[in-house]
């Protein structure tokens, strides 16, 4: 007899994307819709990904966002996700959300990557320089953790108001290098299902083999971020869904158009090698009616027993969005 799968907290990522015929105002305004309506539902955090030099996402500057949001909202977690840590210094992000955890105690998670969010030359022009300091992402953490530490924790260098506040962080990923940090470090792991599914089970499996207790966790704490969209029928879920796939047609082509609506028939539109090569980037979305997502949850969690999944869909029209989110809500709490 299997185990009984393990029902996960429900979370969900925005990156504050342009539909069709928006403008950065409009997108941000409907962001802050979403995150509402998925307050009224219950779900756990809303977190806002970094992106830069990306024309129809509004999320450059996340902090803004975040705090924007925070103020819109009454009881819904708020936070990054993440926070590119090559592209700033552990001092300004643990000022800035330290600054956010002194406004809204108790809401603000910090989320940390790290990969910049955006191609070399602007990864540059955000640095102000050549350096690539990827590499330095554990110690970065290190002294984040330490700004946000206790006064006997501190040096010469503190960060104000941030001292003492201890910020819960995340790990996220979409390979196996912060999977084993994040288990050494003994802080929940997110892993980027939504686009870089490839390595999914293999980072799952490292974070579990790695965790080491910490201050803030005694087992792990397995996060993964998803594309999931139910709809009425299955039909209708496949249709909305064609939204998305553009947009990972646009990731592979090159190009930036924003959210498209759905269109009837994607193998009109991509050719053979563009459909092979977005596909791979999808191939853990979760698409379909309630009983169609109920089955393919449960199947997700028998293999990958997740503590938390973070939905992510690109449904173009905003009532249908909120529907999704909605039923996918009732499916968790059926299980």
């Amino acid at each position: 007899m299997s185990n009984p799968i393990k029902i996960p907290q429900l979370s969900a990522l925005n990156l504050a994307p342009m539909r069709q015929g928006q403008n950065a105002s409009q997108a941000i305004d409907a962001m802050v819709r979403l995150a509402q309506h998925l307050e009224q539902l219950d779900f756990t955090r809303f977190w806002i990904a970094e992106h830069h030099n990306m024309p129809h996402l509004a999320s450059s500057a996340t902090q803004i966002l975040i705090a924007h949001t925070l103020s819109q909202t009454q009881k819904i977690r708020v936070g990054s996700g993440g926070v590119m840590l090559p592209n700033h210094s552990p001092l300004q992000v643990a000022e800035q959300y330290g600054t956010l955890e002194t406004l809204y105690p108790n809401r603000v998670d910090l989320g940390l990557g790290r990969a910049p969010g955006t191609d070399q030359m602007t990864a540059m022009a955000l640095r102000r320089g050549h350096r690539d300091v990827s590499m330095h992402f554990a110690d970065d953490i290190a002294e984040l953790q330490r700004y946000f530490g206790d006064e006997n924790q501190q040096g010469y260098v503190k960060a104000y108001p941030a001292l003492g506040l201890n910020v819960p962080l995340y790990i996220l990923g979409s390979s196996t290098e912060s999977a084993y940090l994040a288990g050494r470090l003994g802080l929940p792991y997110a892993f980027a299902a939504h686009f870089a599914p490839r390595m999914l089970a293999m980072g799952v499996e490292i974070y579990r083999n790695e965790f080491k207790p910490s201050a803030v966790l005694n087992e792990p704490y397995m996060m993964i971020c998803n594309n999931i969209l139910v709809a009425d029928s299955d039909d209708e879920a496949q249709f909305l869904a064609t939204t998305q796939q553009q947009l990972f047609w646009d990731l592979v082509r090159g190009v930036s158009r924003g959210m498209c609506p759905p269109v009837p028939d994607m193998d009109a539109l991509w050719s053979p090698q563009e459909k092979l090569a977005a596909q791979a980037m999808m191939t853990t979305s979760i698409i379909g009616d309630k009983t169609s997502v109920k089955q393919q949850l449960i199947d997700f969690q028998e293999k990958y027993q997740a503590n938390e999944l973070i939905a992510i869909n690109y449904v173009f029209d905003e009532k249908l969005q909120f529907k999704s989110y909605a039923l996918l809500n009732e499916i968790v709490q059926s299980l």
